[in-house]
C-alpha cells in the first residue's frame, strides 16, 4: 500500500493588539507600543513594549500586580514568537522566565479576568515550542522533538495537528502502540485526514494487530466514505486474510476505481473463484490477461479454472474445459517455463484427456528438473 506523506504545517498565529482589553492608563504605553508594532512591523516598538512594562514591575508588590503580570507575559510571548531571531538580544533565560511567569499566573484566582491575554500568550509559546521541535525533528532527534510538542500540546491543548506531530514523532521513535492511538484519535473527529486513517492502520498493521488496523479504516470510510485510497486498503486486508465473502461486497466499487488496474482485476478473480462465481472469476482473469498479458498468475490461475470446472462436471477426455486447460496452462508455460507447479497442472491435464504424447514430453521435463 502506497501511504501518503504527512505533512506537517506550522502553527501560525496573526499578532493582533486585540488581545489587549480594560487596561488602565498605567499600561497604556504598553498597548500603544504593541499597536504600533502591528502597524509598522518594527521589532523597535516591541523593545519599547518590554521596556515600558519592565519599568512598571520595580518591587515585589509590582510583581504581584496580576495586571502587570499579564501585560509582561503578553509583551515577552510576543517577542519569543515574532523575534525568532532573538534581534532584540534576549538573553537565553528569556523563554524559561516567560513560561514560569504564565504558569504561576494560572494559579491565580483573579487571572481568569485576562482570559483573552493569557490564552494569546500561551498560543504565543505553544508555536515558540513547536518551531523548537522542528528544530529537533530537521536532525532526525525525535526524542527531543517529542518532549517539545508535547509541552507546546500544553499550552495549545485544542490545535488538532499537535496530535499529528506527537503521533509522528512516536512513531520516529518506535513507540508504535502510542503513535497509532494519536491517529486513531484523530480519525475519531469529523476533520480527519486520509494520511490520519492510513498510519493508524500501518502502526497497527506494524503491531500485528490486524483487527484495529481494519476497524480504524472502517471508521475512517463511514467519515470519507468517497476516498479510493480507504476503499482499497480495506480490500487489502480481506485480501491478505483470504476473507473472500468480506472482500466480494467491495469488489464493484474497487473495480469501477481502477478499471484498467490489471492486479486489482486479478485480485478480484481469485475472490470470486474461492466464492465458486465462475463466470465472473474467468470474465476477471481475462480482463487481468488483457491488460497485462505478461503477467504468470492470472494466465496459470485460468487455466487451473478450466480444469476445476472440468473436474465439477465430471467430464473425461478431450472436453471443451480441458482443451482450455492446457491452452492457458500452456501459455503460462512459456513465460515460466521451469515453473514445476504448472508442469505438474499440466500433467494432469493431459493424462485426463489420454493425450499420452504430451504427458510423456511433461513427465520428461519435471524429472529434468528434479534431477537439476
Amino acid at each position: 500500500m502506497n501511504c501518503r506523506k504527512i505533512i506537517l504545517p506550522v502553527l501560525l498565529l496573526s499578532f493582533s493588539t486585540s488581545v489587549a482589553f480594560c487596561q488602565t492608563e498605567v499600561l497604556k504605553g504598553v498597548v500603544n507600543s504593541l499597536a504600533f508594532y502591528k502597524q509598522k512591523k518594527d521589532l523597535k516598538y516591541l523593545a519599547n513594549a518590554k521596556k515600558t512594562v519592565d519599568s512598571l514591575i520595580t518591587t515585589r508588590a509590582d510583581s504581584m500586580d496580576v495586571e502587570k503580570t499579564v501585560y509582561r507575559i503578553v509583551v515577552n510571548s510576543s517577542i519569543l514568537y515574532i523575534d525568532s531571531l532573538n534581534k532584540l538580544n534576549q538573553p537565553a533565560s528569556f523563554f524559561t522566565q516567560t513560561v514560569n511567569l504564565i504558569d504561576n499566573l494560572s494559579s491565580k484566582r483573579k487571572a481568569y479576568k485576562y482570559q483573552s491575554e493569557i490564552d494569546y500568550s500561551k498560543r504565543c509559546l505553544a508555536n515558540v515550542y513547536m518551531r523548537k521541535a522542528f528544530v529537533y525533528m530537521n536532525k532526525s532527534d525525535f526524542g527531543n522533538a517529542l518532549q517539545l510538542f508535547q509541552s507546546a500540546q500544553k499550552y495549545a491543548p485544542s490545535f488538532k495537528p499537535l496530535n499529528t506531530y506527537i503521533a509522528y514523532s512516536n512513531n520516529k521513535l518506535g513507540n508504535m502502540q502510542t503513535a497509532a492511538k494519536y491517529y486513531a484519535d484523530m480519525v475519531n473527529s469529523d476533520s480527519t485526514k486520509v494520511e490520519y486513517v492510513q498510519a493508524a492502520s500501518n502502526n497497527y498493521k506494524l503491531l500485528g494487530d490486524t483487527i484495529s488496523a481494519l476497524n480504524i479504516i472502517k471508521k475512517g470510510r463511514k467519515l470519507l466514505p468517497n476516498d479510493k485510497t480507504l476503499l482499497l486498503d480495506e480490500a487489502n486486508i480481506y485480501s491478505n486474510r483470504k476473507d473472500y465473502r468480506s472482500l466480494a461486497p467491495l469488489l464493484p466499487a474497487l473495480l469501477d476505481n481502477n478499471s484498467n488496474n490489471a492486479d486489482i482485476a486479478f485480485v478480484a478473480a481469485i475472490c470470486y473463484d474461492h466464492l465458486n462465481e465462475y463466470d465472473k472469476a474467468e470474465s476477471l482473469y481475462l480482463r487481468s490477461i488483457e491488460l497485462n498479458s505478461s503477467l504468470y498468475d492470472p494466465i496459470f490461475n485460468l487455466g487451473l479454472l478450466y480444469l476445476k470446472e472440468s473436474a465439477r462436471k465430471k467430464e473425461k477426455g478431450n472436453t471443451p474445459d480441458n482443451t482450455r486447460a492446457a491452452q492457458w496452462l500452456e501459455k503460462a508455460n512459456e513465460i515460466s517455463p521451469n515453473n514445476v507447479d504448472c508442469l505438474q497442472v499440466l500433467q494432469i491435464v493431459y493424462a485426463q484427456s489420454g493425450n499420452q504424447d504430451q504427458t510423456n514430453r511433461i513427465n520428461n521435463k519435471l524429472k529434468q528438473l528434479t534431477n537439476q
